[in-house]
């Protein structure tokens, strides 16, 4: 039986769930089939949280999981006192080979346990407030000298991001006269400089004059940035953080040149972590077999290619979890009445019409209908309709109408092609007519 949750976190994942969408936390209250990742991955990130690096490729086909893998992990880790961030890497937006954008991407996403996305201003806050402590117990400086703190906390920055240093001195640069600002009540310029620290462009000139910066932060300075976000994570207490780099096939559709190097790029960052040179980060990438396995992807580039290479022609059962690529290998047809049925707990506890609803859409309605919409899209493209058609066309009417009953008034499933994305449109196509299937119901 699903644990005893609040109100509003169950009503956080219902209406996500309802939207086809996948939640944003308390994934592990209907995690199916996680199970036999758990203790390679809390091994992992525990040595990531002690001063290690980690790297993790995730492959799957549409439908099999891979964002809320991935979503899913991001909480074990925040659990851990990690900060995390995922990022869509996309063409336009956040290209691979361009890594300013990735990293204002990863700093517009960064969330902890206790700050959601855009937790950079509480991070580096925490931060100064924590060099404000050690210059008070280790230098002896008492806070009411404000003068003498100043240029303590100033010594203590510089020193603490001396490694970020080498290849980006102005991430140091900006949080000094971060701090300098916000002490002087120039709030305007201190969040200039905090927005320029996470990659912003186009901050205004004024804001760069006050802390002496020139330009923006580019792709040479992008890594030494994220080494200086790290020690500052890791001195604040959140010992590390997980990076997660979101449908990476779409290098696939990239310009010939602009794929090439985004693909140079992966192997510059799994050999960055390799080496060791960015402690705390744990690097993970999600994809289709295609990109992993075609020409157009991993395989374009041998050095690549071979830091990944995996056997995954053995049986699934054996894979290891250990691996520097792992496979996610989709819901069959139990997993998905497993996954509906835990959905269905959850909805269920605490609503007034909790017995209505348990007795209604019991067991072997939940695997009608997931047998239902397998059928049309297939079984690995069905979880994200079924979740959303058993959340807004099931369970919605049971609780808004007394006299409704999915035996009687819900018989046939209607997927649309125009609520479809285009690999489920795919799979719709392929697996069967647009007719509708008729439930199997006694």
């Amino acid at each position: 039986m699903t644990r005893k949750v609040s109100r509003a976190r169950r009503r956080r994942i219902i209406d996500a769930l309802g939207r086809g969408t996948v939640p944003q936390s308390d994934l592990d209250l209907f995690a199916v089939g996680m199970e036999r990742f758990e203790k390679v991955l809390d091994e992992e990130l525990a040595a990531v949280a002690a001063g290690a690096s980690g790297f993790k490729a995730v492959r799957g086909e549409y439908g099999s999981g891979k964002t809320f893998f991935a979503r899913w992990l991001a909480e074990k880790a925040k659990r851990m006192k990690m900060a995390a961030s995922e990022v869509q890497i996309s063409d336009r937006i956040t290209p691979l080979h361009r890594l300013e954008t990735v990293y204002r991407a990863l700093v517009g996403g960064l969330s902890t346990s206790s700050s959601s996305s855009g937790a950079l201003r509480d991070i580096v806050d925490t931060w100064l407030l924590t060099l404000e402590d050690d210059a008070e117990s280790i230098k002896g400086v008492p806070k009411e000298d404000r003068r003498s703190m100043a240029v303590v906390v100033d010594e203590l920055i510089e020193s603490r991001l001396k490694d970020a240093a080498r290849n980006a001195p102005a991430f140091a640069t900006a949080l000094r006269f971060y701090r300098k600002a916000r002490l002087a009540g120039e709030q305007a310029i201190a969040d200039g400089l905090l927005a320029w620290v996470g990659g912003e462009p186009n901050v205004a000139a004024v804001v760069r004059r006050y802390a002496g910066l020139k330009g923006d932060i580019d792709s040479g300075s992008a890594l030494g940035f994220l080494r200086g976000l790290l020690t500052v994570l890791r001195d604040c207490g959140h010992p590390g953080l997980l990076v997660v780099l979101d449908e990476i096939e779409t290098l696939q559709r990239m310009r010939s040149d602009m794929r090439d190097r985004s693909l140079n790029t992966l192997r510059q960052l799994i050999d960055e972590i390799d080496k060791g040179s960015l402690p705390g980060l744990y690097l993970v990438i999600t994809g289709t077999p295609a990109f992993f396995e075609g020409q157009q992807g991993v395989q374009r580039l041998t050095p690549l290619a071979q830091r990944l290479a995996v056997d995954f022609d053995t049986d699934p059962r054996f894979d290891t979890v250990r691996a520097v690529q792992i496979r996610l290998t989709g819901f069959d047809r139990d997993k998905l009445v497993q996954l509906g049925c835990a959905v269905r707990d959850l909805y269920a506890q605490g609503d007034p019409e909790e017995a209505r609803i348990m007795s209604l859409v019991d067991d072997a309605y939940v695997k009608s209908l997931a047998t239902a919409v397998a059928g049309q899209l297939g079984v690995g493209a069905a979880p994200r309709v079924f979740l959303r058609k058993l959340v807004s066309d099931v369970m919605y009417r049971v609780s808004e109408h007394p006299d409704f009953d999915p035996r009687l008034h819900y018989r046939k499933v209607n997927v649309s092609e125009s609520d479809l994305n285009e690999d489920e449109r795919n799979a719709f196509r392929h697996h069967a007519s647009a007719d509708d299937v008729e439930l199997d119901l006694p």
